[in-house]
């Protein structure tokens, strides 16, 4: 059974009547309307009928109404044409603190560029009050742009009372109405705009296709430059299929109006009954009376909303904050409705459509409240609602992914400088370094080396992700040249939403791991927990003479990766279900390869520095490996092992948060040479679970070294560039030695 949509405020289906009038310009009609001769001719009066029909739905003229890619591009004409084509009238804009990124975004670029923007903030409600924004009115005041319905809470803003202050004044006044058009009268005379915003894709007509009404009289600098396309406002070849579509869906939009709207806010209403009857304790957020007809957004009190999404798989839903292991990222809506945090981290926006059901409904009503039942928490033991184990995605349980979900490298580093050093003589390897392992000598034989490390799930078996989690804890110790003795189990599961079988899974495959690694875990610790989180204790031996650490790199030095990078952004996908079976089974495979075999190889060799590669990826870990040692490197992109099929999810921007943080923290450290694409960087500062040794050996010893790697079946082990000369640690990232 599919999942029950509630997220059109995010898109909409396209309706089959639309279809249907688009599929003769699919199929049939290919002419280009500038063309003269039939074919043109054809798609000509096609374009024409759609705009019409747009016109029809805003009741304006045909010929104020101009075609574009979207609402993005609309906005972004609309407010750079008029603040550009006005300029010598003034610079001052007006807009409000709930706008869109499409809106609020244009404005920001406009600031670097000499115009003033004031940001006109809203009430509890999410309203703008008329009174602001006349006090915000200057001389210099050439455009109002203010939403009409906001996208996450559905209020409606009072459009008409602006536009007429914008009229008295002279100014020119905008309103995004891509989420109005077709759901509530969008009458451009009772309005009053200048320009109005309307994108395809909210109104079942297909995504990449929008319209612009743009009042006879008012004058914008155009934003898109070439042939005089649409009245020479718009350059480009028209999108005739989908403007057939456009224009079919505002046809119909014009004639269902207020039928399809009845349907929404009783579908919309008999959800939120539903939930506040059987939960009580919900804040709805927006205006109760003026709202979109569709829009419901629920704040669940101490719940974090990704959390619940996660437990609602079978509902299509957008989540109003995002919750990190250091912070709460608050939409800015809900920051700027002064949302108590307690709520605001817990809000779900629900949305309706024409074709939504009462089954639906009532069925996401069971589900949601379910859900919020099991998160609460609660004294009295909850069933998880998951029964069949062989259709359990473990990453839909989590919010973060692996190692990429740590602490922000910045602030941690604050946080354990302002931490006293321990001054125990027998700490060999303490706070004072970036080593992932603590070293304490017993004698002068013998110390004793000992790492923690745990996380949220990277893949969805169970089993895989105890394998990994055992083989990433393992590495610390690996790395520092010890032997690992015994481990001990730290576990958080949600016994409230997995069924205690998942927990045995993860333990079998940590256990099998542990005895691949020839040690045996020993108990552990275990807490109730939101998600699902697993790592070991891990107590190993170390000649307290043969420490290696990250800080002893010396000029000259080669550096050697064991692994390919850019597992961060392949359990990404994964948790996206974006990838085929033969990937996962590639990241599965690198993560729980032990590194092992590279740790017995390097203690062959002279080795001057070592540390794994995890959550602050290659170019983070070596940043802290070139500062300890106060060595400048160097880089060669082309010779760092990785992924093939990163660079292209990379590409595609499926990228975890923990990558983007560590771009930021290596930002002082790395140079990049022009010919490094961004997608490059991307995956050089990929945020890694249970990744590669980065092994620093004299470079004379290179060649033995990686042969050795290779003839112990560590296959992808690699030369990636050397360390240069003394300094404060900077590295320069090159396409290539030669």
């Amino acid at each position: 059974m599919k999942p029950i949509y509630l997220d059109y405020n995010a898109t909409t289906p396209i309706a089959p009547e639309v279809v249907e009038a688009m599929r003769p310009y699919l199929e049939e009609h290919f002419g280009n309307p500038s063309s003269s001769h039939w074919y043109g001719i054809q798609t000509k009066k096609a374009v024409e009928k759609a705009r019409k029909q747009v016109a029809d739905l805003l009741t304006c003229q045909p010929d104020e109404v101009i075609f574009t890619s979207g609402g993005t591009e609309s906005n972004n004409y609309a407010i750079k044409g008029a603040a550009f084509a006005n300029r010598q009238k003034g610079n001052h804009i007006i807009t409000s603190t709930i706008e869109h990124p499409a809106v609020i975004e244009v404005c920001k670029y406009l600031e670097t560029n000499g115009f003033k923007i004031t940001y006109i903030p809203v009430d509890d409600f999410g309203l703008v009050h008329v009174t602001e924004v006349e006090e915000a009115i200057t001389p210099q005041t050439i455009l109002i742009t203010i939403m009409h319905a906001n996208n996450e809470v559905g209020t409606i803003q009072p459009i008409p009372e602006i536009a007429k202050l914008a009229r008295q004044n002279g100014i020119i006044m905008h309103t995004d109405a891509a989420q109005s058009v077709g759901k509530i009268s969008t009458i451009i005379d009772e309005l009053g705009v200048n320009l109005l915003s309307v994108a395809g894709h909210k109104l079942y007509a297909p995504k990449g296709i929008g319209a612009l009404y743009i009042r006879h009289g008012t004058h914008l600098d155009k934003l898109i430059h070439g042939a005089n396309h649409e009245q020479n406002r718009r350059a480009g070849t028209e999108n005739t299929l989908e403007i057939v579509g456009l224009g079919k869906a505002c046809e119909i939009a014009k004639l269902d109006l207020e039928k399809n709207a009845l349907h929404m806010i009783t579908m919309r209403d008999r959800l939120y009954n539903g939930l506040q009857k059987r939960l009580g304790e919900i804040k709805l957020n927006g205006h109760l009376e003026k709202r979109l007809p569709n829009t419901l957004s629920v704040s669940f009190v101490n719940i974090e909303a990704d959390t619940i999404l996660s437990e609602i798989e079978g509902i299509a839903a957008s989540a109003g904050a995002a919750c990190h292991s250091d912070s709460i990222d608050v939409s800015s809506v809900l920051t700027a409705m002064n949302v108590p945090m307690e709520y605001a981290m817990g809000t779900v926006r629900f949305s309706t459509g024409k074709m939504t059901t009462e089954d639906e409904i009532d069925r996401a009503i069971e589900i949601i409240t379910g859900a919020v039942q099991r998160l609460k928490p609660s004294g009295t033991e909850v069933v998880p609602a998951v029964t069949d184990l062989t259709d359990i995605k473990l990453t839909h349980f989590t919010a973060g992914l692996g190692c990429p979900c740590k602490l922000r490298p910045q602030a941690l580093e604050k946080i354990l400088a302002d931490l006293p050093v321990p001054q125990d003589a027998n700490i060999l390897v303490g706070t004072e370094t970036n080593d992932d392992a603590a070293v304490y000598r017993l004698d002068d034989r013998t110390a004793i080396v000992q790492t923690v490390d745990f996380f949220t799930p990277i893949v969805d078996d169970p089993y895989h992700f105890g394998a990994i989690a055992a083989a990433n804890a393992f590495s610390d110790i690996y790395a520092m040249g010890g032997k690992p003795l015994f481990a001990l189990n730290v576990v958080g599961f949600p016994s409230n939403r997995l069924p205690m079988e998942i927990l045995k899974r993860i333990l079998q495959g940590a256990q099998d791991k542990a005895t691949e690694a020839g040690v045996s875990i020993i108990g552990g610790h275990t807490v109730d927990d939101t998600e699902p989180k697993y790592g070991m204790a891990v107590t190993g031996v170390i000649n307290p003479k043969r420490i290696l650490t990250n800080s002893n790199a010396q000029p000259g030095d080669a550096i050697i990766l064991t692994k390919p990078i850019g597992i961060g952004i392949i359990t990404t996908a994964i948790k996206r279900g974006l990838t085929d079976e033969k990937t996962i089974n590639r990241a599965i495979a690198i993560m729980s390869a032990l590194n092992r075999r590279a740790a017995e190889v390097l203690n062959q060799f002279p080795v001057n520095a070592c540390t794994d590669v995890t959550g602050f990826g290659l170019m983070g870990h070596l940043k802290e490996m070139s500062r300890a040692s106060l060595v400048n490197a160097v880089v060669y992109l082309d010779s760092v092992p990785s992924i093939c099929e990163a660079w292209e999810f990379a590409t595609g921007n499926i990228i975890p948060g923990g990558t983007l943080n560590n771009m930021d923290y290596v930002a002082d450290t790395v140079e990049w040479n022009e010919d490094i694409s961004k997608t490059a960087r991307i995956i050089l500062c990929d945020a890694q679970t249970s990744g590669g040794l980065l092994i620093v050996v004299p470079s004379k010893y290179t060649d033995d070294l990686l042969r050795e790697l290779h003839g112990n079946s560590v296959s992808d082990a690699s030369y990636i560039g050397s360390f240069t000369e003394e300094g404060d640690g900077k590295i320069t990232v090159k396409k290539s030695s030669h």
